[in-house]
Formats: structure tokens, sequence, C-alpha cells
């Protein structure tokens, strides 16, 4: 007669299910747990298929099973949150934490961590604060990743300051500590609260390790310290971290975003070991400093050396022929991605609508938008922005209002950029004009920078240059050089050199090295017989 699994048997097949990312597996294995052990199921299997489920994104399958355990404990509610935290759901995490605490399970050092993951992706403030009062009543903050997880909550939900009240009464910083300071500067844009942290964390007891040294790398990039960088290369070299892949792609991307391409090429070779980020980012360096050739050239030198088309390396080469506006390079590098199968990958089909557009194929930027399973801001932008590029505002504001009637994303400063330089190319001034002067009340979006050179840009192609003077004299911010540099074009495409003269003098202060600006005058002049 065939004996029964035992449990730790079944256990292991719970944990294979895991591995292989199979719900089918899973089910196989929860099945034939019923079937041996049924009714009384012991209470590691329990955790075991919560933990299974949750992981494998099953929130039903994860919640009715912790439903039929009489008597779940800390580590099944655990894996409840964490499954629904990991997988995107806040809400239900937070949902799950309270019905722990209702059914009288205290909470322990991992569950708190990834319930404060769900308050900051939430950015629930109240909610956070609640969970900090009760991790503070129950000693739990002592431990280093529930302060952690709740320092890492107040810098994700806006209150910065309250975050950094709480850093400085710690009795006791770690690494751990110091780096989620670190990063969260670097995403809050706060480059040199980063720099001032990794200071002081080198005058503490601490070393800083792998994140600490990127995360400082990035604030540098950041604040365009490239003296600061640099001798940080030093550091990473003298203390044997440059032998480390994160930190050499960390030091390629500082050198390429300071447009220092040869030292970002220069760690490149000289780095030991590389993976597919060194790739890409070598490739993204080439690309964002205008050598789009080289791009390519890394790209096809990383497919020689084995390297597999990686979705950001495919979006990476996308822009790069955006860029070089090779529509046949863009096409072979489709086929790649269809190849590879990731050609349904978000970013993947965003960079595909990006680049068809800048390509001027509009028609096969609107199919590859449309074949896109699940659509972000960004594929959104790339469409809005392709229509802008080939000049055809009506496209353009129609798929700006899709955007906002689909409920699936609000736009941001980037749509309205383009779709004001759509208007703008279109000859729609008056519709431009009304995004402008509503962008603030419909979408709650400040105008930058960039906003006030489309709408330069607007009049003066409009013909009204002399209003578009105005509008400068009137904003209240500095004008830019493209600000400035708009005002130029159009008064040398409609004869306005005394207004044009003013529109080069301010260039010429701000930037006087740019030999463009007084080409741009002579011509001009030279347009209007003088």
């Amino acid at each position: 007669m065939l004996s029964s699994p035992d449990p730790q048997s079944l256990a292991t097949a719970v944990e294979l299910a895991i591995a292989a990312r199979s719900a089918r597996l899973g089910r196989a294995a929860h099945a034939q747990i019923v079937k041996s052990l049924s009714p009384l199921i012991p209470s590691f299997l329990s955790n075991h298929l919560v933990n299974m489920y949750s992981k494998l994104d099953l929130p039903s399958a994860a919640a009715s099973t912790l439903a039929l355990d009489p008597a779940p404990s800390v580590v099944t509610w655990t894996s409840l949150i964490s499954g629904a935290a990991q997988n995107g759901r806040a809400l239900p995490a937070l949902l799950h934490f309270t019905a722990m605490l209702r059914a009288s399970v205290r909470p322990n050092d991992f569950t708190l961590p990834t319930t404060f993951k769900a308050a900051a992706a939430l950015r629930h403030s109240l909610a956070g604060r609640q969970l900090h009062s009760f991790s503070f009543k129950s000693g739990l903050i002592n431990d280093v990743f529930v302060a952690c997880g709740a320092l890492d909550m107040y810098y994700k939900t806006g209150l910065a300051w309250e975050g950094r009240q709480m850093f400085d009464e710690m009795p006791h910083k770690n690494i751990v500590i110091w780096n989620a300071v670190m990063t969260n500067a670097v995403l809050d844009g706060r480059p040199e609260e980063a720099i001032d942290a990794f200071i002081n964390l080198r005058l503490s007891d601490e070393c800083p390790n792998t994140i600490s040294l990127c995360a400082f790398l990035n604030a540098c990039a950041g604040a365009s310290y490239l003296w600061l960088g640099a001798q940080l290369h030093a550091f990473v070299i003298q203390s044997g971290f440059d032998s480390d892949v994160s930190v050499g792609n960390g030091l390629i991307d500082f050198y390429g975003k300071c447009h220092c391409v040869d030292e970002a090429r220069a760690v490149f070779d000289g780095m030991p070991t590389k993976n597919d980020v060194s790739w890409c980012s070598m490739i993204v360096v080439y690309a964002q400093n205008g050598n789009e050739e080289e791009a390519f050239k890394v790209y096809l030198d990383a497919r020689r050396e084995g390297m597999k088309p990686t979705d950001f390396m495919v979006s990476s080469v996308l822009t790069t022929c955006a860029g070089l506006s090779g529509l046949d390079l863009g096409r072979s590098v489709h086929a790649v991605a269809i190849r590879s199968c990731i050609d349904g990958n978000i970013f993947v089909g965003s960079a595909l609508v990006d680049m068809y557009g800048k390509c001027g194929s509009i028609g096969d930027a609107e199919q590859a938008f449309r074949e896109m399973p699940d659509r972000n801001l960004v594929s959104w932008n790339a469409m809005i922005g392709g229509h802008a590029h080939y000049g055809d505002a009506h496209m353009a504001l129609a798929v700006f209002d899709e955007m906002i009637n689909s409920g699936e994303v609000a736009p941001n400063y980037v749509s309205l950029v383009n779709v004001i330089t759509a208007c703008s190319r279109g000859g729609m001034t008056r519709e431009g004009l009304d995004l402008f002067e509503t962008m603030r009340e419909r979408f709650g979006i400040e105008p930058r920078t960039e906003h006030y050179a489309c709408v330069v840009d607007l009049l003066g192609r409009a013909g009204m240059e002399e209003r578009a003077y105005e509008f400068i004299k009137e904003m209240p911010v500095r004008p830019s050089v493209s600000v400035w540099g708009a005002l130029l074009g159009a008064c040398r495409v409609h004869g306005k050199t005394e207004l044009g003269r003013i529109a080069a003098e301010k260039l010429f202060e701000m930037d006087p090295q740019d030999s463009g600006n007084h080409v741009l005058l002579s011509n001009m002049f030279a347009s209007a017989g003088r």
C-alpha cells in the first residue's frame, strides 16, 4: 500500500512551484496537501501555501487559504500583506494589516517594513504616521529594517522634513539607514542633501557600500559636480570597488550625464566584468551625448558578445535609432524585439512609438501604440509627440483628449509640451494658448520654462513676435536660452530685425560660447538686406 507524502515533501513541492513561477504546479501541490492531510493541515503548510499564492500574484487564492486556517500565524499574515504590496496592491495590503490587528495577531519586524512600503506607495501619510506610532509603542522601531521602512515612508509621502527629523533623532545609524536617506534625496531631486549625507557617512563609523557609492554618483550627476564625482572615482579605485559591476555602471552613467564620454568609455573598457546594464549604460551615454552611431556600434558589440536583448537594451537602441532618424535600423531592432518576445513590454512599446514617430513613420507609430497590451504615460506622450513631430495638431489634440477621457493616466508637463508644440507647428494658435492658460487649473501642472518656450514659438510662428516679446517680459521665471532662441528664430523668419537683435543680445549674455546664435543673427540681417 502506497504511503501518503509527508508534510515536508509537500512543502518542498510548494516551494518548487514558487521557483518555477507556476500556478498549475502550485494548485496541484495544494490539492495533494488537501487530499493527504485535510482537515488537519499543519500551520506551517498553510504558511507555505499563502506565501506561494501571494508570490504568484493570486490574491483571491491567498486570502481564501488564510481564511481556512483556524489560527493563522504572523508569518501567514505577513506573507499575505507582502504579496499584496510587492504586486502593486497597496490598499489591500493595508486592509490585510488592519484585519491582522483585529484578529489579535501581533506584527513582527518583517510585517511592518512591507506595510510601510504599502503606505508609501499610496502616498498615505496618515496611515504611515499611525504605523510609525504603532512601531514606536511596540518597540519594533528599534529594529533597523522597521526604522528604515518608516524613514522611507516619510520621504515617499512628501514628508521629507519629518523623515529628516526622525533620522536626526536616531541614536544609532547603520549603513541601511544612511543609504535610505541618500537614495530618497536623489529620487526627490535633492542631490545636495544626498552629498551632505554621504560626507557625514564618511565621518561616521560606517563604511559606504555599493548602494552608497551609486547614490553619491547619482547625486553628483544631478548636481553636475564633475570634480566631486571624479574624487569618488579615485576612492573607488583605492578601496577596491572598481571591480564591482554596479559601481562601474554608476560611474559610466555619472560621466555620461556630465558629458565626459571618453571617461565613461574608459571605465566601460576597464571593467573586468560587464552585465547587460553595463552595455545599456554605454549605449545611453553615446545616445544622450549626440553620438548615435557609436551607440549603435556598442549595441552590435553587445550582441556579438552574446548579450541577450533585454527590454532596457532594446528601448535604449530604439531611442538611438530615433536620434539617427534611422527608420530601417529601427525596424530591424523591432524585429529583434519580436523574436525575443519583448515587443509587448511597455517600455519597448513606448520606445517603438517614439522611434516611429520621430522617424516620420506615423502610421507605424500609431499601429505600435494601438497594439500595446498596456499603455502608460510615456506611451501616450510618445504618440502625442509623434503627431507633434509630424505637424498634425488635430491628431495630437485628439490623442491628448483620448488620454484624458480614458482615465488610464493623467497628463504631466511633457504631455503639455508635446501638445502645445503640435499646436505651434499646426498653426492652432488659439488652442495652444488656451491649453497653456488653463494647464494649472485643469491639470494641476505648473508651467515650466519649456512651456514658456513653446508659447513663444507658438506666437512667433503665427507672426506675433511683439506679443511674444511682451509675454517674455511678463514671465514669472527668468527666460531661458530656449525662450530667447525661439523668439530669435521667429524674428529671422519674419524679418523683425530690431526685436531679433534684442533676443540675440540676451542669448550672447547667457551663452557666449554658442556660435550658432551669431550665425542666426547674421543670417537675419542678410535676409533683411542689412
